[in-house]
């Protein structure tokens, strides 16, 4: 169902990162965080005086409470930063707008209303994927139960769909992504699986294309998987990279063309592929993740052709790994990090940090963030030999990956929203 349109949305441009280019708005880092991956969509800052340490007493802003819950990432742009949530066991979806520089909320209106939601895990929300945003709008995505874009001034909603469907089986994950004037979101479940790209402007289906794997051969609960695409470009053409239960693809972004695939035995991922170096690095999900190393450019099945490696323990199943120069950093869903050397896959270091994860470490300046589900958050030195640094603790876990926004971390934990920073 379509609601009303509006013209005149942000022109689009291009950010550069490890020898790929990842493609969409033009991030003005220090003011804005539009994707839930932050600037570079691979969970890597380079320059944020973010604190070492911090706590409920030390070194918190400001703290405001969020109504019903969500683990979907903060987004922020103009002074505004945007969750979304879930009340009455997800019969209301909700879109949030919060000052970012006094924590007052502005904003907090029920997107969408449903009398019967399907069922979930228990580790999931209704309001799991993060909202994009860019100058102007901002977009919200709750799966199945709908997509929507608002304007981030008025708050008036510019359109909705609620006709892109599938059964999540365990409830919403993939989160939307802006490329050019397009908005493209995975719908893997149980029952359809395929990639979709509404006109931002509208929100009418540009194209929608269909996995190529065959999965009639697997039950419902081997097809379905919650990972976000990302865009990067390849000889100087824009990919899609999407990962999918028992494959990932390459699409052209602008047609949904598919360009080449890449098998392998594994579903329900919820980590986003990270790129660089002429290779894209993504995971495999349940039940053994293994974490592959595809060369690109890529044409047509590069299963036996373009993997450059493959490692297989302690690879994470929710949390993203972060890419930053030639090293790949990641955490398993129970607590084990890894350094790998991202041209060989060889282990550079391997720790247990302990705790449980679900929200994707981030790479600012010299340290590594993780944070765990009882709010507990790790940082570890940046470099070839393991070196914790300091380990702080909030009185709710994280689920949803923080935030960095000059030099502060806007962190989401189960029940309020925080901003920290240094000398506060």
């Amino acid at each position: 169902m379509f609601l009303f349109a509006r013209r005149g949305l942000a022109a689009t441009k291009l950010v550069v990162v490890a020898g790929l280019f990842l493609t969409g708005p033009l991030f003005a880092q220090g003011n804005s965080w539009r994707d839930f991956r932050g600037p570079t969509r691979n969970g890597y800052v380079a320059n944020a005086a973010v604190p070492l340490t911090w706590s409920e007493q030390e070194n918190v802003t400001w703290k405001c409470p969020l109504v019903g819950s969500g683990w979907s990432s903060p987004v922020v742009e103009g002074g505004k930063v945007w969750v979304t949530a879930a009340t009455d066991q997800g019969k209301k979806l909700h879109l949030i707008a919060i000052d970012v520089v006094t924590g007052k909320q502005l904003h907090e209106q029920v997107v969408f209303e449903n009398d019967k939601p399907e069922k979930k895990n228990a580790l999931n929300s209704y309001a799991s994927p993060s909202p994009v945003v860019e100058p102007g709008h901002v977009y919200v995505h709750f799966g199945t139960y709908g997509t929507a874009c608002f304007d981030t001034e008025t708050f008036e909603k510019v359109w909705q769909r609620r006709d892109l469907n599938c059964d999540h089986m365990e409830g919403p994950g993939s989160s939307p992504i802006l490329f050019e004037d397009l908005l493209i979101f995975n719908a893997d479940g149980g029952d359809v699986q395929y990639v979709v790209a509404l006109d931002k402007v509208s929100g009418e289906t540009k194209w929608r294309t269909d996995r190529s794997i065959s999965l009639l051969g697997f039950p419902p609960d081997l097809r379905k998987a919650y990972s976000t695409p990302l865009v990067i470009e390849v000889a100087g053409k824009a990919q899609l990279v999407s990962s999918g239960a028992q494959g990932s693809y390459g699409y052209d972004p602008r047609t949904g063309k598919e360009l080449w695939l890449v098998r392998y035995k594994g579903f329900s991922m919820a980590s986003r592929p990270v790129a660089g170096d002429g290779m894209v690095f993504l995971t495999t999900g349940f039940i053994r993740a293994r974490m592959l190393a595809v060369k690109v450019p890529a044409v047509d099945d590069v299963t036996e052709t373009n993997i450059a490696w493959a490692y297989s323990r302690n690879v994470p199943k929710m949390a993203s790994p972060v890419l930053v120069g030639n090293r790949v950093f990641m955490i398993d869903d129970g607590g084990f990090a890894t350094c790998l050397d991202h041209q060989t896959g060889k282990v550079l270091w391997r720790k247990r940090v302990g705790g449980a994860h679900c929200a994707s470490p981030l790479c600012i300046g010299d340290r590594i963030y993780f944070f765990d589900r009882d709010g507990k958050t790790a940082v570890i030195d940046k470099g070839d030999v393991y070196k914790e640094l300091a380990s702080n603790h909030l009185d709710e876990g994280f689920m949803a990956t923080p935030a960095v926004v000059g030099d502060a971390f806007i962190m989401r934990t189960r029940k309020h929203l925080y901003r920290i920073e240094a000398g506060k």
